[in-house]
């Protein structure tokens, strides 16, 4: 090889040493654009993502009181690990609370998110922020509730809500018998669409005091139900509104909760104004809730599976960066009805099934 160092009379490199080095130069350039071709990521950098870099996936639920939304983060850091994607996670302040959820989604676009799962705590009013980030490209999938429309979102992965509700509300008819019903039903809000309204509506149409469908757009309030509070799914919250309903009502027979949380709260001030043989129905299916309708502290329960929503839901965002294809429609995830004591003509699982497929 020349001496590179080599210099003319005048101390600089000759002219031949110059060319020498730039074309040196240029095949070392050549070379690192082929070794960083041979390395790039299997994610492919036309889609935004940095070679050898891991796409981002966002997960905004309700709340991180609610153990139903813990175990659906659980669910989606498993398989974020699983499939070697990063996961950003937010949530509502408490069940209801899309103002931080509208931000959650502009911080997670600007983060590069390429998909986000979402739990909606108002399936109308979150709309507009998800159609912004669909604008730019971001998959956006509906986990457990649905938007208003529901085809704001490119899919929805649920329990058909209006199921568990119904399910729960035939149970209850059943469980009551001839006894004229006394309604309470403790919802997460009266004025917020989405899948407390399915929950309520349904367990109200399972129990036959209306002929309704899941395309209601208004919470119903049948004779039957002399009591509804807001609860918020919230067990402190339940409390409040039950005692609320008792001391109105004192004769309630049936009570409805949107989910365990507030049927906790509800059974907590029952109990205490000697009223355990009011019968608890509700939604969810968590280990502590499985347990309470083994104990008698709750008639029933139509058990969720939030661990397949979000496992699903990451899958199917790592799909649509690696080749482009995109989940759309709706994904049922499943419901059972828990029961210790079956009814005829109303098919249940026992406790032993509840506990062997519990969350919490």
């Amino acid at each position: 090889m020349p001496d590179l160092r080599r210099r003319t009379a005048s101390g600089g490199i000759s002219g031949s040493s110059r060319r020498l080095v730039a074309a040196l130069a240029l095949l070392l350039a050549a070379a690192l654009v082929l070794l960083r071709c041979g390395g790039s990521s299997v994610w492919g950098t036309d889609r935004g993502e940095r070679s050898g870099g891991s796409p981002t996936v966002g997960l905004i639920t309700k709340a991180y009181t609610n153990p139903f939304f813990v175990k659906m983060r659980d669910g989606a850091q498993r398989a974020a690990r699983d499939q070697g994607v990063k996961l950003l996670t937010a949530t509502g302040r408490f069940d209801g609370d899309y103002v931080s959820q509208i931000s959650a989604i502009e911080n997670m676009v600007a983060a590069g998110a390429r998909g986000i799962l979402i739990t909606p705590n108002d399936s109308k009013a979150i709309v507009p922020a998800i159609e912004q980030a669909r604008d730019r490209g971001v998959l956006v999938i509906a986990l457990d509730v649905p938007t208003d429309p529901e085809s704001a979102t490119d899919a929805l992965f649920s329990t058909d809500n209006f199921k568990a509700g119904t399910l729960i509300g035939e149970y209850a008819r059943a469980a009551l018998g001839d006894t004229p019903a006394r309604i309470a039903t403790l919802d997460v809000s009266s004025n917020i669409t989405g899948g407390g309204l399915l929950r309520h509506n349904g367990f109200l149409a399972g129990f036959g005091a209306l002929n309704m469908t899941a395309s209601e757009t208004q919470q119903a309030t049948p004779p039957s139900v002399v009591c509804s509070r807001d609860s918020k799914g919230d067990q402190a919250k339940g409390r409040a509104a039950m005692a609320d309903c008792l001391r109105t009502n004192p004769d309630i027979n049936i009570v409805y909760a949107v989910n365990e949380p507030a049927a906790f709260g509800a059974r907590t001030v029952l109990d205490a104004a000697g009223k355990e043989s009011v019968m608890i129905f509700t939604i969810d299916g968590g280990c502590t809730g499985v347990r309470a309708v083994r104990d008698g502290r709750i008639a029933a329960t139509s058990q969720q599976y939030p661990l397949k929503m979000a496992q699903q839901g990451v899958a199917a965002v790592v799909d649509y960066v690696k080749d482009g294809s995109k989940i759309s429609g709706y994904v049922d995830t499943g419901t059972t009805l828990i029961a210790e004591d079956p009814r005829p003509g109303i098919h249940s699982e026992g406790v032993e099934y509840g506990l062997a497929n519990c969350w919490g």
